[in-house]
Protein backbone atom coordinates (compact mmCIF):
# COMPACT_ATOMS: atom_id res chain seq x y z
CA UNK A 1 0.00 0.00 0.00
CA UNK A 2 2.73 2.64 1.07
CA UNK A 3 4.69 1.76 -2.27
CA UNK A 4 1.90 2.24 -4.29
CA UNK A 5 1.24 5.59 -2.42
CA UNK A 6 4.65 6.88 -3.04
CA UNK A 7 4.40 5.12 -6.91
CA UNK A 8 1.50 7.75 -7.12
CA UNK A 9 3.48 10.47 -5.56
CA UNK A 10 6.24 9.78 -7.69
CA UNK A 11 4.26 9.68 -10.54
CA UNK A 12 2.31 12.94 -9.74
CA UNK A 13 5.57 15.42 -9.52
CA UNK A 14 6.78 13.95 -12.64
CA UNK A 15 3.97 15.21 -14.42
CA UNK A 16 3.77 18.50 -12.57
CA UNK A 17 7.30 18.81 -13.97
CA UNK A 18 6.77 17.90 -17.45
CA UNK A 19 3.54 20.40 -17.55
CA UNK A 20 5.35 23.26 -16.14
CA UNK A 21 6.41 25.86 -18.17
CA UNK A 22 4.87 27.24 -21.45
CA UNK A 23 4.02 24.87 -23.82
CA UNK A 24 2.28 27.80 -25.90
CA UNK A 25 4.24 30.55 -27.53
CA UNK A 26 2.75 32.83 -30.24
CA UNK A 27 4.64 35.42 -32.95
CA UNK A 28 3.13 38.26 -34.22
CA UNK A 29 5.19 39.29 -36.81
CA UNK A 30 5.22 42.74 -38.24
CA UNK A 31 4.46 43.48 -42.40
CA UNK A 32 8.03 42.08 -43.10
CA UNK A 33 6.44 38.75 -42.74
CA UNK A 34 7.86 35.45 -40.76
CA UNK A 35 10.83 34.84 -43.98
CA UNK A 36 11.93 38.55 -43.97
CA UNK A 37 15.45 37.26 -43.43
CA UNK A 38 15.77 39.42 -40.84
CA UNK A 39 14.02 40.12 -36.98
CA UNK A 40 10.82 38.38 -37.42
CA UNK A 41 12.70 35.68 -39.06
CA UNK A 42 15.05 35.75 -36.14
CA UNK A 43 12.69 36.13 -33.50
CA UNK A 44 10.85 32.73 -35.11
CA UNK A 45 14.27 30.74 -35.14
CA UNK A 46 14.23 31.82 -31.41
CA UNK A 47 10.96 30.31 -30.39
CA UNK A 48 11.31 27.29 -32.73
CA UNK A 49 14.56 26.46 -31.13
CA UNK A 50 13.00 26.63 -27.70
CA UNK A 51 10.27 24.66 -28.79
CA UNK A 52 12.72 21.86 -30.02
CA UNK A 53 14.53 21.59 -27.04
CA UNK A 54 11.24 21.59 -24.92
CA UNK A 55 9.67 18.96 -27.70
CA UNK A 56 6.71 21.55 -28.29
CA UNK A 57 4.85 20.98 -31.83
CA UNK A 58 5.64 23.37 -34.24
CA UNK A 59 2.09 25.11 -35.48
CA UNK A 60 0.18 23.82 -32.04
CA UNK A 61 1.80 24.68 -29.44
CA UNK A 62 4.30 27.23 -30.92
CA UNK A 63 3.27 29.27 -33.92
CA UNK A 64 2.74 32.49 -35.71
CA UNK A 65 0.06 34.72 -37.28
CA UNK A 66 1.50 37.06 -39.78
CA UNK A 67 0.74 41.28 -40.34
CA UNK A 68 0.33 42.45 -44.05
CA UNK A 69 -0.60 45.77 -42.55
CA UNK A 70 -0.04 47.81 -39.10
CA UNK A 71 -4.11 47.13 -38.86
CA UNK A 72 -3.36 43.45 -38.19
CA UNK A 73 -1.77 43.75 -35.15
CA UNK A 74 -3.98 44.11 -31.92
CA UNK A 75 -6.39 41.64 -34.10
CA UNK A 76 -3.69 39.38 -34.13
CA UNK A 77 -2.11 40.02 -30.77
CA UNK A 78 -5.98 39.68 -29.63
CA UNK A 79 -6.10 36.21 -30.93
CA UNK A 80 -3.52 34.75 -28.89
CA UNK A 81 -4.49 36.31 -26.03
CA UNK A 82 -7.98 35.13 -26.37
CA UNK A 83 -5.82 31.71 -26.46
CA UNK A 84 -4.53 32.48 -24.07
CA UNK A 85 -1.34 31.23 -25.01
CA UNK A 86 1.96 31.04 -22.44
CA UNK A 87 3.46 33.66 -23.71
CA UNK A 88 3.12 36.02 -26.92
CA UNK A 89 5.96 37.47 -28.63
CA UNK A 90 6.45 40.79 -31.04
CA UNK A 91 9.31 42.27 -32.57
CA UNK A 92 9.72 45.87 -33.23
CA UNK A 93 8.75 49.98 -32.08
CA UNK A 94 6.06 49.21 -34.41
CA UNK A 95 3.55 47.07 -31.75
CA UNK A 96 4.37 49.67 -29.15
CA UNK A 97 0.61 51.02 -29.05
CA UNK A 98 -0.51 47.93 -30.28
CA UNK A 99 1.06 45.62 -27.48
CA UNK A 100 -0.12 48.50 -24.83
CA UNK A 101 -3.42 48.65 -25.54
CA UNK A 102 -4.06 44.87 -25.59
CA UNK A 103 -1.80 44.12 -22.65
CA UNK A 104 -4.03 46.51 -20.92
CA UNK A 105 -7.59 44.51 -21.85
CA UNK A 106 -5.57 40.92 -20.72
CA UNK A 107 -3.76 42.00 -17.78
CA UNK A 108 -3.10 37.99 -16.98
CA UNK A 109 -1.56 37.84 -20.04
CA UNK A 110 2.53 37.53 -20.70
CA UNK A 111 3.54 39.49 -24.04
CA UNK A 112 7.09 40.31 -24.30
CA UNK A 113 7.95 42.76 -26.75
CA UNK A 114 11.79 42.91 -28.57
CA UNK A 115 13.54 45.37 -30.03
CA UNK A 116 11.49 48.35 -27.81
CA UNK A 117 9.90 49.39 -24.40
CA UNK A 118 6.38 49.36 -24.21
CA UNK A 119 4.62 52.16 -21.41
CA UNK A 120 1.19 52.79 -20.75
CA UNK A 121 -0.46 56.27 -21.07
CA UNK A 122 1.30 57.41 -17.89
CA UNK A 123 4.64 56.70 -18.86
CA UNK A 124 5.32 53.66 -16.54
CA UNK A 125 6.32 49.96 -17.97
CA UNK A 126 3.74 47.89 -18.60
CA UNK A 127 3.19 44.93 -15.47
CA UNK A 128 2.76 41.94 -17.96
CA UNK A 129 5.17 43.11 -20.56
CA UNK A 130 8.62 42.04 -20.45
CA UNK A 131 10.98 44.47 -22.85
CA UNK A 132 14.22 43.20 -24.55
CA UNK A 133 16.30 45.91 -26.12
CA UNK A 134 19.89 45.55 -27.87
CA UNK A 135 23.01 48.04 -28.17
CA UNK A 136 22.68 48.31 -31.70
CA UNK A 137 25.62 51.43 -31.48
CA UNK A 138 27.95 48.37 -30.05
CA UNK A 139 27.67 45.91 -32.69
CA UNK A 140 26.79 48.77 -35.68
CA UNK A 141 30.81 49.54 -33.94
CA UNK A 142 31.92 46.72 -34.60
CA UNK A 143 31.15 46.48 -38.59
CA UNK A 144 31.88 50.09 -38.90
CA UNK A 145 35.64 48.80 -38.10
CA UNK A 146 35.47 46.22 -40.91
CA UNK A 147 33.55 48.39 -43.56
CA UNK A 148 36.37 50.72 -43.15
CA UNK A 149 39.31 48.45 -42.94
CA UNK A 150 37.63 46.80 -45.75
CA UNK A 151 37.03 49.91 -48.14
CA UNK A 152 40.73 51.63 -47.71
CA UNK A 153 42.51 47.50 -48.84
CA UNK A 154 40.15 48.31 -51.88
CA UNK A 155 41.64 51.52 -51.84
CA UNK A 156 38.20 53.04 -51.96
CA UNK A 157 37.65 55.78 -48.91
CA UNK A 158 33.58 55.79 -48.98
CA UNK A 159 31.10 53.97 -47.41
CA UNK A 160 27.01 54.08 -47.01
CA UNK A 161 24.43 53.60 -44.63
CA UNK A 162 21.25 53.02 -45.83
CA UNK A 163 18.08 52.90 -42.89
CA UNK A 164 14.87 52.11 -42.83
CA UNK A 165 12.86 54.47 -40.66
CA UNK A 166 14.93 57.66 -39.14
CA UNK A 167 14.20 57.90 -35.85
CA UNK A 168 16.62 56.95 -32.79
CA UNK A 169 16.15 53.29 -32.64
CA UNK A 170 17.74 53.17 -36.54
CA UNK A 171 20.04 56.20 -35.42
CA UNK A 172 21.71 53.63 -33.26
CA UNK A 173 23.19 51.53 -35.80
CA UNK A 174 24.31 54.96 -38.08
CA UNK A 175 26.09 56.35 -35.04
CA UNK A 176 28.07 53.00 -33.98
CA UNK A 177 29.02 52.38 -37.57
CA UNK A 178 30.34 55.80 -38.18
CA UNK A 179 32.31 55.84 -35.18
CA UNK A 180 33.83 52.24 -35.97
CA UNK A 181 34.88 53.16 -39.53
CA UNK A 182 36.63 56.46 -38.26
CA UNK A 183 38.05 54.65 -35.71
CA UNK A 184 39.74 52.62 -38.04
CA UNK A 185 39.79 55.11 -40.81
CA UNK A 186 39.43 58.88 -39.97
CA UNK A 187 39.92 60.36 -43.87
CA UNK A 188 36.77 57.63 -45.08
CA UNK A 189 33.57 59.40 -46.22
CA UNK A 190 30.42 58.15 -44.86
CA UNK A 191 27.01 58.51 -46.83
CA UNK A 192 23.77 58.19 -45.28
CA UNK A 193 20.26 57.77 -46.61
CA UNK A 194 16.81 56.60 -45.31
CA UNK A 195 14.56 54.67 -47.54
CA UNK A 196 11.22 55.60 -45.21
CA UNK A 197 10.08 51.93 -45.38
CA UNK A 198 10.78 48.52 -43.54
CA UNK A 199 9.13 46.78 -46.20
CA UNK A 200 10.49 48.27 -50.29
CA UNK A 201 13.52 46.21 -51.47
CA UNK A 202 13.69 48.48 -54.22
CA UNK A 203 14.00 51.40 -52.35
CA UNK A 204 17.00 49.65 -51.02
CA UNK A 205 18.51 48.71 -53.66
CA UNK A 206 17.49 52.27 -56.02
CA UNK A 207 19.43 53.55 -52.81
CA UNK A 208 22.31 51.50 -52.91
CA UNK A 209 22.91 52.04 -56.62
CA UNK A 210 23.58 55.78 -55.52
CA UNK A 211 25.60 55.30 -53.25
CA UNK A 212 27.70 52.51 -54.63
CA UNK A 213 27.59 55.04 -58.07
CA UNK A 214 29.10 57.68 -56.23
CA UNK A 215 31.80 55.60 -54.55
CA UNK A 216 30.87 53.52 -51.98
CA UNK A 217 33.02 49.97 -51.70
CA UNK A 218 30.93 49.01 -48.50
CA UNK A 219 26.81 49.37 -47.61
CA UNK A 220 25.35 48.70 -44.21
CA UNK A 221 22.07 48.32 -44.27
CA UNK A 222 19.66 48.49 -40.89
CA UNK A 223 16.50 48.75 -42.89
CA UNK A 224 14.25 44.93 -42.95
CA UNK A 225 12.85 44.00 -46.05
CA UNK A 226 14.37 46.95 -47.70
CA UNK A 227 18.11 45.82 -46.83
CA UNK A 228 17.58 42.82 -49.25
CA UNK A 229 17.31 45.55 -52.15
CA UNK A 230 20.56 46.64 -51.16
CA UNK A 231 22.28 43.12 -50.96
CA UNK A 232 20.60 42.34 -54.50
CA UNK A 233 22.47 45.62 -55.94
CA UNK A 234 25.94 44.31 -54.54
CA UNK A 235 25.26 41.08 -55.78
CA UNK A 236 24.44 42.44 -59.56
CA UNK A 237 27.69 44.61 -59.72
CA UNK A 238 29.66 42.16 -58.01
CA UNK A 239 28.70 39.70 -60.65
CA UNK A 240 29.28 42.31 -63.54
CA UNK A 241 32.65 42.61 -62.73
CA UNK A 242 32.26 45.53 -60.07
CA UNK A 243 32.52 44.20 -56.52
CA UNK A 244 30.90 45.45 -53.86
CA UNK A 245 29.84 44.71 -50.45
CA UNK A 246 27.02 44.97 -48.64
CA UNK A 247 26.71 44.19 -44.76
CA UNK A 248 23.72 42.42 -43.45
CA UNK A 249 21.63 43.32 -39.92
CA UNK A 250 20.06 41.31 -37.32
CA UNK A 251 20.96 37.59 -38.68
CA UNK A 252 24.22 36.23 -40.57
CA UNK A 253 22.85 37.41 -43.62
CA UNK A 254 26.07 35.80 -45.70
CA UNK A 255 23.71 33.24 -47.51
CA UNK A 256 21.39 35.91 -48.78
CA UNK A 257 24.40 37.37 -50.64
CA UNK A 258 25.49 34.26 -52.27
CA UNK A 259 25.91 34.99 -56.20
CA UNK A 260 27.97 31.92 -56.67
CA UNK A 261 28.96 28.66 -54.52
CA UNK A 262 30.71 30.11 -51.60
CA UNK A 263 31.02 33.01 -53.15
CA UNK A 264 28.57 36.32 -51.07
CA UNK A 265 28.34 40.12 -51.71
CA UNK A 266 28.03 40.08 -48.01
CA UNK A 267 31.17 41.21 -46.30
CA UNK A 268 29.73 40.29 -42.77
CA UNK A 269 26.76 41.04 -40.80
CA UNK A 270 25.60 42.63 -37.49
CA UNK A 271 23.49 40.62 -35.75
CA UNK A 272 20.75 41.68 -32.76
CA UNK A 273 20.12 38.08 -31.49
CA UNK A 274 16.67 37.97 -31.34
CA UNK A 275 16.42 34.60 -30.73
CA UNK A 276 18.34 34.65 -28.14
CA UNK A 277 16.13 36.69 -26.61
CA UNK A 278 12.84 35.57 -27.38
CA UNK A 279 14.63 32.02 -26.33
CA UNK A 280 15.52 33.41 -23.16
CA UNK A 281 12.45 34.96 -21.95
CA UNK A 282 11.02 31.73 -22.83
CA UNK A 283 12.84 29.83 -20.29
CA UNK A 284 12.44 32.34 -17.75
CA UNK A 285 9.07 32.38 -18.09
CA UNK A 286 9.18 28.53 -17.86
CA UNK A 287 10.85 28.29 -14.83
CA UNK A 288 7.88 31.19 -12.80
CA UNK A 289 10.70 34.35 -13.32
CA UNK A 290 8.90 36.15 -16.35
CA UNK A 291 10.46 39.36 -16.34
CA UNK A 292 6.71 41.62 -17.10
CA UNK A 293 7.71 45.30 -16.25
CA UNK A 294 11.52 45.12 -17.02
CA UNK A 295 13.99 45.94 -19.62
CA UNK A 296 16.66 43.09 -20.60
CA UNK A 297 19.34 44.39 -22.49
CA UNK A 298 21.22 42.39 -25.16
CA UNK A 299 24.61 43.98 -26.12
CA UNK A 300 28.20 43.67 -26.91
CA UNK A 301 29.17 41.99 -22.92
CA UNK A 302 26.33 39.14 -23.20
CA UNK A 303 26.81 38.47 -26.75
CA UNK A 304 23.32 39.73 -27.62
CA UNK A 305 25.12 42.05 -30.72
CA UNK A 306 28.23 41.26 -32.40
CA UNK A 307 28.79 39.64 -35.71
CA UNK A 308 28.46 35.81 -36.79
CA UNK A 309 31.53 33.02 -36.08
CA UNK A 310 32.39 32.32 -39.52
CA UNK A 311 32.97 35.56 -41.81
CA UNK A 312 34.55 34.20 -45.03
CA UNK A 313 34.84 37.48 -46.48
CA UNK A 314 37.05 39.37 -43.73
CA UNK A 315 40.78 38.70 -43.52
CA UNK A 316 42.26 37.19 -40.57
CA UNK A 317 44.10 41.07 -39.77
CA UNK A 318 40.37 42.59 -40.05
CA UNK A 319 39.31 40.37 -37.62
CA UNK A 320 42.03 40.61 -35.08
CA UNK A 321 41.06 44.34 -35.13
CA UNK A 322 37.62 43.81 -35.06
CA UNK A 323 37.61 41.32 -31.81
CA UNK A 324 40.51 43.96 -30.15
CA UNK A 325 37.58 46.64 -30.42
CA UNK A 326 35.20 44.00 -29.24
CA UNK A 327 36.83 43.20 -25.98
CA UNK A 328 37.38 47.13 -25.41
CA UNK A 329 33.66 47.71 -25.67
CA UNK A 330 32.24 44.53 -23.31
CA UNK A 331 35.28 46.03 -21.04
CA UNK A 332 33.54 49.45 -20.45
CA UNK A 333 37.26 50.55 -21.74
CA UNK A 334 35.79 52.24 -24.75
CA UNK A 335 31.90 53.85 -25.14
CA UNK A 336 30.35 53.87 -28.12
CA UNK A 337 27.52 57.06 -28.13
CA UNK A 338 23.96 56.11 -29.99
CA UNK A 339 23.66 59.88 -31.52
CA UNK A 340 24.87 60.19 -35.40
CA UNK A 341 26.96 63.40 -35.18
CA UNK A 342 25.18 66.05 -36.99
Amino acid sequence: MAKNFLCAVFALVVSSIALAGPTHIGLVTDIGGIDDKSFNQGTWEGIKRYGMENKLKEGKDVKYLQSSAEADYVPNLTTFADEKLDLIVAPGFLFNNAMAEVATQFPQQKFLIIDSVVKDKAGKLVANVANAVFAEHEGSFLVGVAAGLKAKADKRAMVGFVGGMQFPLIEKFQAGFEQGVKAVFPECKVVVDYAGSFADPGKGQALAAKQYGAGADVVFTAAGNTGNGVIKEAKERTQKGDARWAIGVDKDQFNDGLYAPGKSAVLTSMMKRADVAAQEVAGMTANGKFPGGQVLTFSLKNKGVGIPASNPNLSPDILKKVAGFEGQIAAGKLTVSEIPKK
